[in-house]
Order: structure tokens, then C-alpha cells, then sequence
């Protein structure tokens, strides 16, 4: 915050409500970030950003309205006038649909302490190690491009009804694309700090699938025996958890909704007994253990600020066993509040194999790198299309002989599930598609018998 800091913003808003009940919001960010291209660092930088949330509660004979103002780099003589904003805001509304008492109880530790910050110094053990890899790649004839990101944002929250909760979150990612004659292949990670990012692992798989990709093998559209790794898994498990809303379950819109009325929470949807989950403290994958909510929308309510979070079962032992809500969800499915949570993990039963070893027992099938440009084709069955990327692999009596052309997709992550022939071991992994928005998961390789290569892509 320009000149003030997030706690007394936070502070100052509250003191300068003239609404019934407000809620206010402080983020403050900090991006360190370096970049590079044909095997030589180009760019590097750090940026800082802040942002002030007001929600201004006006209560009516009817319920509760709520008018809603954030805005960038607030100084602190501009305070007041989000403030207002926010209050004309709720007087122009009609009561929310959401409105619930806001949560009083919670006082976070490190409330009064200076926001978090990232810096170039993330990346101190990260930049040897990619110079070492582009010096092998250039003696490989090979050029390595991409990225490293490090995001650290603060987050304060604060009612008039006495909540005080602090959230330090760091989100760190490396994506590696590698390129040379065999076509291209692309590795990702995702991490908290960097430490343990290992670079040469990453570049020594990119080289192998390289050298797959010097044999070309042609191949039409069809269903094939397909392994999908855990970064593609990840983007499809991601769609399936932002689809998995209550209320529009409730409301018969999507793939989750019981013919005749209510939710599936309680079907089989698994072959296999798999778990997919979320928990704040789930390590190396630690996000917010409250609720921190900007605005309101079907699967999330501002009134739910601060409100605890816990581990939740969104699929247990292959059953539907919650759905993502809030507390006015709840209140109309009869269903426990389970608000959504940012993180994710598959687990599959004990004692899964390794992708290596997944490939080596396979007759013939596809070995896929990633998915891109995903797309939603029917909510009532969560139909996805989209394509493959950056290497398709065709595996013969457990090798891998060659890279075959790409393909787009048609698969219901939902239908996928009850599908599965193996799962594999869990471990962390960073989503192709959906990185730039939720990259905190792990997932396990995945065998399906019959996955739907629908028709063939000229994508690169």
C-alpha cells in the first residue's frame, strides 16, 4: 500500500465504514522472475503489486446487501474513497442471495509483521544449474527455452465484527521447453522456493524424449491404450474440481446433478478406489487455511471471509463425496460447507508403479507429455476437447519406439475416471494448461484403455 501499510489499510477502511458489517482485503505481492531463449538467460526482474478489497455489508427488511470495490496501489488519502465506492455499491443492490453472519473468530499470528517479499535470491541455487544445462544442451545441439516464476503474496483480512487473519503464500514455478531435431518436449515443476528444483533431471528427460522424437510414426485418429502422465492428469482433475460446484449441481446444470433433483454426492464415479483431495497443510503444497474470498460468485461467498479450512474428500475409495460450497450451498443441498481449497492430489491404491515402469508393461499403446487448449464441450457430461503437445510417444512390447503425430482429444474427465485400467504412483507435478492459475497439485500416471484421439492435429 502506497505509504501505509496492509495491516493499517486494513484498519483505517474498517474505521471509515459507514456500512452496517465490512470486510476488507490486503494483498501485497512481490514477482521475482527470470527468463531464457536458444540456451542463453534474457530477461530478469522483480515487480511489486497491492491491492485493497472494501465489501460493504447494508442490511434491509429483505436480507443483507453487499457492494463490493478492490482497487491497485491505494494510498492511504485514497482509502476513504473506496470506502464510499463500496457503500454506493451495496445501497445500488438487492439483497445477496450469500449473505451469512460474517465470521468472528480468528486472530492470526504474524498479524502486525512486515509483508512477505520475494527476490532474485530465490533463484541463487536455480541459475547454476541452468547454466550448466545450457551448456550441454549447446554441446548437444538442443536450445532450451522457458521460464522460472516466484510469486509471494500477503494477505490480511479484517471485519467489523473483530477478524484479524494473515496469510503468507509463495507460488513458484519452472516450465523447460526443449527443442532440437527430434521436434519438442516440454518438462514443468512446481515449488515453493526452488530448493530441491532438480534442473538437470528435468533436462536429462527433455534430452531422452528428444532422441524418441528422431523416428516419426504416422498414426490415424482413434482409441488407443494411452498412459497420461501426471501433468496431464492434473489439468483434467483441475477442470473436473472447478466443475464440481454444489449449487450448480443442485440447480441440474452439470455432470454432478442427479437425474430428478439433487447432487450425486454418494455415487460411484471410479473404477478404481481412488481419493481426490485438497488440505491446506498438505506438504510442499501448504496454501490458505481460511477462506479468502474477493468477490462472490456460485462457489464462493464474500461472507464467508476467514471462515477454517480443512482437509476435504471431493472423491473417496472412487465415490462422489463432496462438492465445492458455501455456507448458503449447504444450507439448500443439506451437505457439510466444504469451500474450495487451493491445492489438489490424486491417490490411487498402495503400491502404484512408476511411470517407467507403467511403460515397460505396455504391449502397445500412447505415452502423452501434455494437454493444451482445453476446452469445455458439455457440462451435463464435462465433455473436454483439446489437444496433445510437445510429444506423443508410441510404446511397442515396453520401449518406446518413436514419436507419432499429435491429436485432439474429445474425454469427460468424469467418464475418464470410471474408465481407469492402472494408476500409478502420486507424486507432485505442475499442470500444462491451467499453470497459470492453480499449481499446487500432485497426480499419479494414469492407464486408460481406450482414450479418444478423436481426430488428427497438424499442431506442432
Amino acid at each position: 500500500m502506497s505509504a501505509i501499510g496492509p495491516q493499517e489499510a486494513v484498519e483505517r477502511a474498517l474505521a471509515l465504514s459507514r456500512a452496517d458489517d465490512c470486510v476488507v482485503i490486503a494483498d501485497e505481492s512481490s514477482t521475482a522472475n527470470l527468463r531464457w531463449a536458444g540456451n542463453t538467460l534474457t530477461t530478469n526482474g522483480v515487480t511489486r503489486s497491492s491491492r485493497l478489497t472494501v465489501i460493504a455489508l447494508r442490511r434491509t427488511a429483505d436480507g443483507v446487501a453487499a457492494g463490493v470495490v478492490s482497487r491497485s496501489a491505494v494510498g492511504a488519502d485514497a482509502i476513504e474513497d473506496l470506502v464510499r465506492a463500496a457503500e454506493a455499491d451495496a445501497a445500488g443492490n438487492e439483497p445477496a442471495e450469500d449473505a451469512q453472519p460474517l465470521v468472528a473468530e480468528g486472530s492470526g499470528a504474524g498479524w502486525d509483521d512486515e509483508p512477505a517479499e520475494t527476490g532474485i535470491g530465490v533463484f541463487e541455487g536455480l541459475a547454476p544449474a541452468l547454466g550448466e544445462a545450457f551448456a550441454a544442451a549447446q554441446a548437444a545441439d538442443r536450445r532450451l527455452y522457458g521460464f522460472a516464476n516466484h510469486v509471494l503474496t500477503s494477505t490480511f483480512v479484517g471485519n467489523s465484527v473483530g477478524l484479524r487473519l494473515r496469510h503468507d503464500q509463495p507460488t513458484g514455478l519452472l516450465e523447460l521447453n526443449a527443442k532440437g531435431t527430434g521436434g519438442s518436449a516440454w518438462a514443468g515443476v512446481g515449488t515453493r522456493d526452488f530448493a530441491g528444483v532438480d534442473v538437470a533431471a528435468l533436462t536429462g528427460d527433455l534430452a531422452r524424449r528428444l532422441e524418441w522424437g528422431e523416428r516419426r510414426v504416422d498414426l490415424p485418429a482413434g482409441r488407443y491404450e494411452t498412459i497420461l502422465p501426471p501433468s496431464a492428469v492434473a489439468d483434467l482433475m483441475i477442470y473436473l474440481y472447478w466443475s464440481a460446484g454444489a449449487h450448480d449441481a443442485e440447480d441440474g446444470r452439470t455432470v454432478f446433478s442427479a437425474p430428478g433433483g439433487g447432487t450425486r454426492v454418494g455415487d460411484r464415479l471410479a473404477s478404481l478406489p481412488v481419493t481426490l483431495s485438497s488440505d491446506p497443510s498438505a506438504a510442499g503444497m501448504e496454501c490458505p487455511p481460511f477462506v479468502i474470498a474477493h468477490a462472490s460468485d456460485r462457489e464462493s461467498s464474500v461472507f464467508d471471509n476467514g471462515l477454517p479450512l480443512g482437509a476435504t474428500d471431493w472423491i473417496r475409495n472412487g465415490a462422489l463425496h463432496s462438492l465445492t460450497q458455501t455456507r448458503h450451498s449447504a444450507e439448500r443441498t443439506g451437505l457439510p460447507v466444504t469451500p474450495p481449497i487451493d491445492n489438489l492430489a490424486l491417490v490411487g491404491p498402495d503400491g502404484g508403479a512408476s511411470l517407467e515402469e507403467m511403460v515397460a508393461r505396455t504391449e502397445r499403446g500412447l505415452l502423452l507429455t501434455c494437454l493444451w487448449y482445453i476446452r469445455e464441450v458439455d457440462p451435463q457430461s464435462l465433455l473436454l476437447t483439446g489437444l496433445t503437445r510437445d510429444g506423443v510417444y508410441l510404446v511397442e512390447n515396453g520401449e518406446v519406439v518413436g514419436a507419432v503425430n499429435n491429436f485432439r482429444f474429445n474425454e469427460s474427465p468424469v467418464d475418464l475416471l470410471s474408465r481407469l485400467a492402472e494408476v500409478g504412483e502420486t507424486r507432485p507435478t505442475l499442470p500444462r494448461e491451467w499453470s497459470d492459475y492453480f499449481t499446487r497439485t500432485a497426480m499419479p500416471p494414469i492407464r486408460v484403455g481406450d482414450f479418444n484421439m478423436s481426430t488428427v492435429s497438424q499442431a506442432s
